[in-house]
C-alpha cells in the first residue's frame, strides 16, 4: 500500500509538472498515453489472432497500423466485420476521441497563450543591429522621429521599444503621433527595463545602440540609473561594448552613472542642457535655431571622423580646407574634444576631426578656388561690457540652474528679477546661488498670466525677458497655454509702449511653437525637442554629448552671433571665404549667418538661420545681419 501510494505521488507529480511545463510537455503525454494504447491493441490482436469476419489474423505490425488509423479517424471502423474485432476497434477508437480532442484542446490553448503573449509584449526580440528604445516618456515621439531620418539610408532598420506599459497601446501611440516611419520597423515589447530577464527580451547583446529615456516617475534618474547598471553588468553580454545614450535630469545624479556606465554611456544632462541654452538664446536671439540645427537629422549635423589628408597641417590651415563642411576641432584618441583649438596646433596621426557637415559623404578635403577680398577684412573692435537687467517670469526646477548661468555671464553691477506664483518662490529664491557678486537677484511674487501684474514689472525697462513653464505644477499642455497668455501680454505691453522687448521663451511642447509665433517673441526653447534630439544624435554619435559639454560651458569656446559688419565691410557683396578668414584671424571659426529677407522662404523655421553656407557664394549684407561663429568669448 505503502509503495503504491508512493508510485502514485510521482505519477501525479509528473503530471502536475509536466502541466506547469506548457502545451509541449501535455503534448507529449498525450502521444505517449497514444502509443500506449495502441501497442496494447496490436499486442493484443497478435497474440490471440482476433481478426474482422472472413479476414486472415493479422501480425503486430498490420495491428499496430490498423489501432494506428482508428486511433487518429474514429469513422475508420465503420467497415469493421467481426464482433471480437470491432469490440477491440470500439476500444481503441474511443481511446482516440479522448486523446485527439484533448490534443485539439491542447493545441487550441497553447496557440491562444501564444497570441496573448505577442498581444503583451513579451516574446523575445530576434532583431540584429537595431536601435533599442528603454522607458516611456513625452521625448519618445521626438528621438523615434529623428531616428527615421537617420535610418532613411539604412537597409532594414529597426527600433525597439520597451517600457512598463501595454504593447498595442504604445503601437496606437506612436502611430498617432510619430506619421511616417518610412522604411523604419518599430517593435514595441511591454517589461521593466530594469529588470534582466526583461532586458534580454529585446536583446541587447546584438544591439546597434541604446537609449534609455527619463521615465515619469517620482525618482527617474534613479531609474535611469539601474537601467544602465543592468545592462552593463548582465552576466551574458557581450565582450563588445554597447553605445547607450542616457537622460539624467538632476546633474547631482551624473557622477553615479559615470561611474555605473563607464566609457559605454553618453549622459544627456537635460535640466543643464535646457538652461544653457535659454541662457544662450537670452543673450542672442536665434541662438536655438543654431542648436536646433545641429541637432536635427534633417539639416547639418556633427560628425567625428579621421581625415589623414590633414596629418602635419595647423588647425588654422585646416579650418581653409574645406568648401562644403566646417572644420570646428578635434577629438583625441582617448576621446577628449577640443573645441576651436589654437591655429598653430598641428594635427597628429590618430587625431579625429569634428566637422560640420550636411552629410557624412560631404566630408571632402579641397575646393574649387579660395576667393577672399583681404580688403574688406576687418580687425577686432573693443567691446564694451555694461550692467544688465533680466527678468525671469515663471519657474520650475530649471530656474536655479538658469540663474547659475546667467550669473556667470553677465557685467557687475547686473540685477535678475524672477516673478512668479510657485509655492515657496520666496524662500527659494533667498537661498539660489550664483557665481560671484556680478548679479542681484530679487523676487516678486505675482500671476504671471495676469496683465494687471505684468504691468506693475515695467517691464520695457528690462534688457531682456525669459519666460519660463510652470512645468513642475502643471501638464504639459496647461503650463505652455499659461506661457502663452504670459507672451501674448508681453507683446501688447510691447505694442503699447512702441518698443521692441527682448524675450525668449521656454516651451515644453513642440506642437505649441506654431501658435506661439502670433506672439512675435524672439525665440522659443522647446525643452522636450532639444532633449530629444540629443538624445538620438548621441546614440548615432559616440563623442556628440561631449561636444556639445564643451559648446555650453563657460570656459571652452562657444556659439556667438555677432553683427557681420564687426568683420567685413558690407558695401559690396561678399564670400563666405572672406567671412571664415576674418573670424580665422581672430582665433574663431564661422559657421553659418543669420539674414533675414522678407519674401524669402524660410522652409525649416530657422528664423534666417544658415549653418555651414555655400563658402562661394557671394551675398549681400544689412548692419543688422549677424554671424554665427565659434569664439572662446
Amino acid at each position: 500500500m505503502k509503495k503504491r501510494d508512493s508510485l502514485g505521488t510521482r505519477l501525479r507529480y509528473g503530471f502536475d509538472k509536466s502541466m506547469a511545463a506548457g502545451p509541449i510537455a501535455l503534448i507529449g503525454w498525450l502521444a505517449v498515453l497514444s502509443l500506449l494504447i495502441i501497442i496494447a491493441a496490436a499486442g493484443f490482436l497478435a497474440v490471440t489472432r482476433i481478426a474482422p469476419e472472413g479476414g486472415e489474423p493479422l501480425n503486430f505490425f498490420e495491428a499496430f497500423w490498423e489501432s494506428l488509423m482508428r486511433t487518429l479517424d474514429s469513422g475508420t471502423m465503420g467497415g469493421d466485420t467481426g464482433w471480437a474485432f470491432r469490440l477491440v476497434m470500439l476500444f481503441v477508437t474511443l481511446a482516440g476521441i479522448f486523446v485527439v480532442s484533448a490534443l485539439i484542446g491542447v493545441l487550441s490553448a497553447g496557440v491562444d497563450s501564444k497570441l496573448d503573449e505577442l498581444r503583451k509584449g513579451r516574446s523575445r526580440v530576434l532583431e540584429t543591429d537595431h536601435t533599442i528604445i528603454l522607458n516611456w516618456s513625452p521625448s519618445i515621439f521626438d528621438v523615434i522621429s529623428e531616428l527615421v531620418i537617420a535610418n532613411a539610408s539604412r537597409r532594414r532598420p529597426r527600433i525597439v521599444v520597451m517600457a512598463n506599459m501595454d504593447k498595442v497601446e504604445m503601437e496606437d501611440e506612436i502611430a498617432a503621433k510619430v506619421g511616417k516611419l518610412g522604411n523604419t520597423r518599430i517593435i514595441c515589447r511591454s517589461g521593466d527595463p530594469t529588470d534582466l530577464y526583461d532586458l534580454a527580451i529585446v536583446n541587447p547583446q546584438t544591439s546597434r545602440s541604446v537609449i534609455v529615456l527619463s521615465p515619469d516617475s517620482d525618482d527617474p534618474d534613479s531609474q535611469v540609473i539601474k537601467t544602465v547598471l543592468a545592462l552593463v553588468n548582465d552576466p551574458n553580454r557581450r565582450t563588445a561594448p554597447y553605445n547607450i545614450a542616457a537622460e539624467i535630469r538632476d546633474g547631482k545624479n551624473a557622477e553615479v552613472a559615470r561611474v555605473v556606465g563607464g566609457t559605454e554611456v553618453q549622459l544627456v544632462l537635460a535640466d543643464q542642457l535646457i538652461s544653457r541654452i535659454v541662457v544662450h538664446s537670452s543673450r542672442q536671439s536665434g541662438l536655438s535655431s543654431v542648436y536646433s540645427e545641429l541637432l536635427d537629422f534633417d539639416g547639418c549635423e556633427i560628425y567625428t571622423a579621421e581625415q589623414p589628408d590633414l596629418i602635419g597641417k595647423t588647425f588654422g590651415e585646416a579650418v581653409m580646407a574645406y568648401e562644403h563642411c566646417a572644420l570646428i576641432g578635434l577629438c583625441d584618441r582617448n576621446g577628449r574634444v577640443y573645441l576651436n583649438p589654437s591655429s598653430n596646433q598641428v594635427i597628429r596621426k590618430g587625431i579625429r576631426a569634428i566637422i560640420i557637415a550636411e552629410d557624412d559623404a560631404a566630408i571632402k578635403l579641397g575646393s574649387t578656388g579660395i576667393k577672399i577680398d583681404a580688403a574688406a577684412i576687418l580687425g577686432p573692435r573693443p567691446v564694451e561690457t555694461k550692467p544688465e537687467r533680466m527678468l525671469v517670469l515663471g519657474w520650475n526646477r530649471r530656474g536655479p540652474i538658469i540663474t547659475y548661468e546667467l550669473s556667470r555671464y553677465v557685467a557687475p553691477g547686473s540685477t535678475l528679477t524672477i516673478a512668479a506664483d510657485t509655492p515657496g518662490l520666496e524662500q527659494e529664491v533667498a537661498e539660489l546661488p550664483v557665481a560671484g557678486d556680478n548679479l542681484s537677484v530679487s523676487c516678486r511674487v505675482i500671476d504671471t498670466s495676469s496683465s494687471t501684474a505684468l504691468a506693475s514689472l515695467d517691464v520695457p525697462s528690462y534688457d531682456h525677458v525669459l519666460v519660463l513653464g510652470y512645468s513642475e505644477t502643471m501638464a504639459a499642455q496647461p503650463a505652455d497655454t499659461r506661457t502663452l497668455v504670459t507672451l501674448l501680454h508681453l507683446r501688447k505691453i510691447a505694442d503699447d509702449a512702441g518698443l521692441h522687448i527682448n524675450v525668449v521663451s521656454e516651451m515644453i511642447d513642440v506642437r505649441n511653437r506654431e501658435l506661439a509665433a502670433v506672439t512675435k517673441a524672439d525665440d522659443f526653447v522647446v525643452s522636450n525637442r532639444l532633449v530629444s534630439l540629443m538624445l538620438a544624435q548621441a546614440s548615432e554619435n559616440h563623442h556628440l554629448a561631449a561636444i556639445f559639454d564643451d559648446l555650453l560651458d563657460e570656459k571652452g569656446s562657444e556659439i556667438y552671433m555677432r553683427p557681420v559688419a564687426d568683420y567685413v565691410a558690407i558695401d559690396q557683396p561678399l564670400t563666405f571665404w572672406t567671412i571664415a578668414e576674418s573670424a580665422r584671424l581672430r582665433g574663431e571659426i564661422a559657421i553659418g549667418y543669420r539674414r533675414i529677407r522678407a519674401g524669402e522662404a524660410d522652409q525649416r523655421a530657422l528664423g534666417g538661420v544658415t549653418v555651414n553656407p555655400l563658402r562661394a557664394e557671394a551675398l549681400a549684407y544689412l548692419p543688422e545681419d549677424r554671424i554665427i561663429v565659434l569664439a572662446r568669448d
